[in-house]
Order: C-alpha cells, then structure tokens, then sequence
C-alpha cells in the first residue's frame, strides 16, 4: 500500500510539473531548436495590409528557422495599436512588425529593447520612424517603404483623363496621408490643375468626404492611405454615381469596384520584403545597418485599367498604355497579362 501511494504521488508530481511547462511562444529549454516570436500590428484589415502580413509570414515561414508569430489587429484605432505595443513588449516578443504607419509608431514608442520592423511606411522620416536616411544613429528600428512614383502615376492618369480639377481624400492623423496630399496638390500646381482636398479622421467618414467633393471635380486619386483604402467601394460608387474617373493607388482593393486606372505595389511582394527584413535580424544583423528599404524593382508595380469603367465613362485609354499594363479588367473579367 505504501509502495502504492509514493506512486501515485510521484504521478501526481510529474503531471503538475508538465501542465507548468512554458507554451510555444515562451523560448525553449537549452539544447532545443530556438522559436522566434514575432509579434505582428496590423492597422486595420483590408486586401493591401492583409497581403503585407500573408508575405511576412509566408517568407519567414519558408525559412530554415522556426518562428511563431501573434497576429493582431488594430482595426483602426490608435488606442488599440498601444495596448497591443505594450502587450507585445510584456509577452518580451524577440521581434514586433508593424504594418501600417499607425501601428508602426506605436510599436516604436512602446518597444525600445527589441527590433521594431515597419512594413508599408509610405514616409517614415515624416512618420517619425527614423530619424535621418543618411545618417545611422543607434536605434531599434528598421523596414519597408512603399512611396509610389506619384509624380509619373498621377502624369500618366492626367494624359488619359485630362481633368481640370483632382479631388482627393486623405488621413489628417496619418502621416503617410498628409506627405502624399502634399504631394498630389504639389503635382497638381506644376501641371496647371486645380486641387481639391477632403481630410477624414476614420472610415466612417470617407463617404460623406467624397461626396462634399464630387460636384467640385472632375477627377479623383486615392493614394496609398490605409483608411481611405479600407472604404474603397465607397468612393467608387459616389464617383461612378457622378460620372467621375477615379484612380486608386491599391490595386489588391481595386478587383470589385469601379476604378479606371489602378497602379501600385503588389502588397504580397512587400509583405515578403518586409520578411526579408526580420530574416535580416534574426541572422544578426543590427536595425541600424538595415535602415529603410526603398522599393525600386519596376516589377514589384503593377499598372491596372478598368475598360469596363473606361466605356461608361466615354474614355479612351491609349494602346501603348494598355500594353504596359498588367491586369485589364474587360466584360468584367480580370485578365492578367504576362
């Protein structure tokens, strides 16, 4: 009987010790394979950011190291991207992503101990993420860019729609969304073109912002501006409604609305740059020699047109420019050329 009760105790022992055992995101005893958590911000979720995180973690997964990641999502709101900071910064994750400029600062502000990777900082030296391009001053931080050639995109959009007046939304509270405001209305002035912009805080407000607008323009840009983006359809139907042309800078979000020109980044490709980026780290090298990688591979940008659109609207797109373009959308079908 004896024997049998310093058994069971022994069982007992041995089952409370294995129900206390670390789970997989904590770091593994010695002599067992290392598992990096990555702790992954997204600001919101809509097709552009979604496709970032799928190539972070598709790379890092592919990889010959182990790595297990805490996905979360800000859906919108900056007191949600601080808690999840702190939150990532309490669980000690060895590396925190942050997609979207919002969620990046956030994680920059909390985390000052372990890397902090931005993926699709349009500005992040207006972002407050780095503090000079040329200069690499001690810091934690480093990641992706995705500053589209605005200048030649918006030139190329004029040439086919002519307009006299471009409207445009944007983020005030986003830095990504005032540099590019700036910049379209900078555009704008040196070819002759009146500006007209509409600043929003959240998504809720994009309908109404764009039509406050509409009857005061002829054409419409949305550029890279993630809470524009995430009520895309929105703009598309008041455009649509008043016969106006609308260019979108995101064609992952440009697949079921009725833009004409889309001409952007594929998002999946930057998401997968962005894992390079951790892959960088984890390997050992310091954020400080990474710095901000500018995208300047022409075949990452893919150039979209809507004939569909194109055709109620009475506008004719050049052929040389259709030749160049990747996705024709045509009796509403996608048609990718190679």
């Amino acid at each position: 009987m004896k024997r049998t009760i310093a058994l069971l105790a022994t069982f007992l022992l041995v089952g409370s010790y294995l129900v206390a055992q670390p789970t997989s995101e904590t770091l593994p005893s010695e002599g067992t394979e290392k598992i990096y958590t990555i702790g992954i911000s997204k600001l919101v979720s809509h097709p552009a950011l979604d496709a970032i995180e799928q190539g972070v973690m598709d790379y890092l997964e592919s990889r010959e190291f182990t790595v297990s990641f805490d996905n979360q999502n800000c859906n919108g709101e900056i007191a949600t991207a601080i808690a999840i900071a702190q939150k990532f910064k309490s669980d000690d994750k060895d590396i925190v992503v942050g997609i979207a400029t919002p969620a990046a600062q956030a994680l920059a502000q909390i985390i000052k101990e372990k890397p902090v990777v931005f993926g699709a900082i349009t500005d992040p030296l207006a972002a407050g993420l780095v503090a000079d391009y040329t200069r690499k001053e001690e810091t934690n931080i480093a990641g992706v860019s995705d500053l589209n050639p605005i200048e030649l995109q918006l030139e190329t959009y004029f040439s086919i729609v002519k307009p006299k007046t471009l409207g445009m939304i944007y983020t005030s509270s986003e830095a990504n969304g005032v540099v590019q405001m700036e910049m379209a209305r900078e555009i704008c002035e040196a070819n002759g073109i009146k500006f007209v912009a509409a600043a929003i805080s959240n998504s809720s407000e994009v309908k109404m912002a764009a039509q406050s607008i509409i009857d005061r323009i002829d054409a419409m840009y949305v550029a890279i501006d993630n809470t524009v983006v995430s009520a895309i359809p929105s703009v598309s139907e008041v455009c649509m409604k008043a016969g106006i042309p609308l260019f979108n800078t995101d064609t992952t979000s440009s697949e079921n609305i009725d833009f004409l020109m889309s001409w952007s980044f594929d998002y999946y490709d930057v998401g997968v740059e962005t894992g390079k980026v951790v892959e960088r780290i984890i390997k050992g090298e310091n954020p400080r020699d990474i710095g901000t990688i500018f995208l300047e591979d022409d075949e990452l940008l893919e150039l979209w047109f809507n004939l569909d659109t194109a055709k109620k609207l009475g506008i004719t797109i050049d052929e040389s420019l259709l030749a160049n373009a990747k996705v024709i959308i045509k009796d509403g079908q996608k048609q990718v050329q190679p």
